[in-house]
Parts: C-alpha cells; sequence; structure tokens
C-alpha cells in the first residue's frame, strides 16, 4: 500500500463501506478534544494547515488507483473537522455541534460547497470540506461569543 493510500483513507478508516466519512469526521473530533487542551492553538493552526496540504497532494496522487473524488478518499473529512474546531474552546458540546455542523455542510452541501468540487484534482477533494470547515467554524465562532454554547 502506497503512503498516499495511507494519507488519503487515513489509516484505513477510508476503507469502511458506509460512513467513513462520518467515521473519520469524528475520530477528528474525538483527537481535538482529547489532545487540544494541551497544544498552543497557532500549532493546531498549522497542523490543520499541513492535513490540508497532504491531503491535496495524497488526493490527487490516488486519483490514478481510484478515480475522481473516490468514497475511500476521508483526508477530506479531518481536513474539513480540523477547521470547523480552530480557536474554539475545546469542550465536548462544542466538538459534537461542530461535528453535526460540519457533516450537515458535507451531506447538503449548500452555497458554494458543490461548486467547490469542480475544482481540479485533489484541490476539489479538498475544497468542498475547507468551506463546510468553514462554515462551522464561523457560525461556532458566533455561538461562543453570544454564549450560546
Amino acid at each position: 500500500m502506497t503512503a498516499h493510500k495511507v494519507i488519503a483513507t487515513v489509516l484505513g478508516i477510508g476503507y469502511i463501506r458506509k460512513g467513513s466519512g462520518t467515521v473519520a469526521a469524528a475520530v477528528c473530533a474525538v483527537a481535538w478534544y482529547a489532545f487540544a487542551p494541551g497544544i498552543n492553538p497557532v500549532a493546531v493552526l498549522i497542523i490543520t494547515l499541513g492535513i490540508t496540504a497532504i491531503g491535496v497532494w495524497s488526493a490527487t496522487a490516488v486519483e490514478q488507483y481510484w478515480g475522481i473524488d473516490s468514497h475511500y478518499v476521508v483526508i477530506d473529512e479531518v481536513a474539513g473537522m480540523c477547521i470547523s474546531v480552530l480557536f474554539l474552546p475545546v469542550s465536548f458540546g462544542i466538538g459534537l455541534a461542530a461535528f453535526v455542523l460540519f457533516r450537515f455542510f458535507d451531506i447538503a452541501k449548500p452555497a458554494y460547497i458543490r461548486t467547490m468540487e469542480k475544482l481540479p484534482r485533489g484541490w476539489g477533494v479538498m475544497a468542498d470540506d475547507v468551506l463546510a470547515g468553514i462554515y462551522t467554524n464561523v457560525l461556532l465562532q458566533v455561538a461562543v461569543k453570544l454564549s450560546i454554547l
């Protein structure tokens, strides 16, 4: 198995038949909840940018094996989930809200998210989830500022 397949499937999560994107996002949310409290927020941003960049590279590389935007590729869900929780206070409630909102935006694909899929190669694979993560983060930042969460 190539390194790109391992990265794109997030250590094999992408091989799960049903709900692999949901599982990948959930694993990311749990990892954020467990590890983010001890990590500088700037480091979390750098990790997120790294995951996104490596995701573009690997999603492009695996197209030759699996075709365009294969269901095996779930690194995009991890990048989007990471963006969803950037610079937010770490709590179970925020993690759960981020997970639910991110999956909603990723599945429903409202307001330009579907358009992002038309970008070439790995950029299109990653960009729709990045935008879903941005939408989620903006909503949660507002909710936190308004003391809703």
